[in-house]
């Protein structure tokens, strides 16, 4: 009776295993392009490709392996395994990855696209395909954020603003961190990439076909290497990483520039403003200092200079000149405290001499932010 009791929980509890299992939604692709759709479970699967149920534990990460001639790409939400007479591509269900299934990857595979890898085996295409659409994907982030982020900061340094529009840094703030989110993708994207590119071994398990197509194994007895194809394959994307990412740094060290000149800009007029306040205050100094003789005349103290009627305008004039003569030696003070010591002069003998060409710098945005001189910058 306890055997049979183990016995019958046991098929309980595998058959509602099997009822939980996930569902894939998969569309297939073979060599000619065609295309079908079908839901599988998971353990169906995974027992009809020859792998593991980890194999298919597609978590949001980017990886590239290979297992029992099966290539598994996990390209975060883009979840594929390879084989060499197909591709198949899980929870497909998304809407800008449909358009791209249903528009571009199947003629990509039949070999109507641009594709460089049309003549090599299936995989190579597949693979080819997937890496395709990721970095023009990375790339189209990083074109839509560019001008968003130019724009901005072009209406951030402005040396003419007094202050700044707080929006315009929410904007700024906003595709900052948009960046550094591409940013992180691509490092990881070619991290990826270059862990393949480290093993020779990886290299050589991903060209599936040349195990098991008689005719792949047979050019590569007669000297075409695809192990070699493949690898030139993933460095050409690995380059194109690269590059997106040095546009992305850029990118970034340009809002970082354009941070620093913002708060130049912020402190040079705050320093203007208290110029002019340091500068009334002097005035004040002044006019009061030599109102003490308006003071002392109004005291209701009686003398004989108050019957004078030339008095009234004597003293009112040594008032003002006073105070004029007192404010314009505090200013002449305040300067030459103030500006900036002039230059040294170079002798002739040491200057080096100029190129008589110049090249402006390309874009107006970074004559903008570095050219806050009294002279346009440019780089003789």
């Amino acid at each position: 009776a306890g055997k049979f009791y183990q016995h019958a929980s046991s098929e309980t509890s595998q058959a509602t295993l099997a009822s939980v299992s996930p569902v894939f939604a998969v569309m297939k692709f073979d060599k000619e392009g065609n295309t079908t759709y079908f839901e599988k479970k998971k353990t169906e699967l995974y027992q009809e490709l020859g792998l593991q149920a980890r194999d298919l534990r597609f978590q949001h990460v980017m990886s590239i392996a290979t297992r029992n001639n099966r290539i598994i790409m996990r390209m975060e939400f883009l979840k594929a395994v390879i084989t060499p007479e197909f591709l198949l591509i899980l929870d497909y269900r998304n809407l800008s990855l449909e358009h791209w299934l249903l528009n571009e990857l199947a003629s990509q595979l039949a070999g109507e696209g641009q594709l460089v890898t049309y003549s090599l085996p299936f995989e190579f295409r597949a693979i080819e395909a997937i890496l395709q659409y990721w970095i023009s994907k990375l790339q189209g982030r990083l074109n839509t954020l560019q001008p968003q982020i130019l724009e901005t900061l072009e209406a951030l340094v402005d040396p003419k603003l007094l202050s700044v529009d707080r929006s315009k840094l929410h904007i700024l703030l906003q595709n900052g961190k948009s960046l550094s989110e591409l940013e992180t993708d691509v490092k990881v994207f070619k991290e990826t990439i270059l862990e393949i590119l480290d093993e020779e071994e990886v290299i050589e398990e991903l060209c599936l076909s040349k195990w098991t197509d008689p005719q792949v194994l047979e050019e590569s007895m007669s000297g075409i290497d695809h192990a070699e194809e493949m690898e030139l394959l993933l460095e050409n994307y690995y380059r194109q990483a690269e590059d997106l990412l040095n546009e992305a740094r850029e990118l970034r060290v340009l809002i970082d520039d354009s941070e620093s000149i913002i708060f130049i800009n912020l402190d040079s007029h705050r320093n203007v403003m208290m110029r002019l306040n340091l500068q009334l205050t002097m005035g004040t100094f002044s006019v009061s200092l030599f109102g003490l003789i308006g003071v002392a005349f109004g005291m209701n103290l009686e003398s004989s200079l108050e019957e004078d009627p030339r008095i009234f305008w004597l003293v009112t004039g040594i008032m003002f000149l006073g105070s004029g003569l007192i404010w314009r030696r505090l200013l002449s003070f305040l300067g030459r405290h103030l500006d900036p010591p002039l230059p040294p002069h170079v002798p002739a003998v040491l200057k080096k001499p100029q190129p008589a060409g110049k090249v402006e710098i390309k874009t107006s945005l970074k004559g903008e932010t570095f050219g806050l001189s009294r002279s346009t910058l440019t780089n003789q």
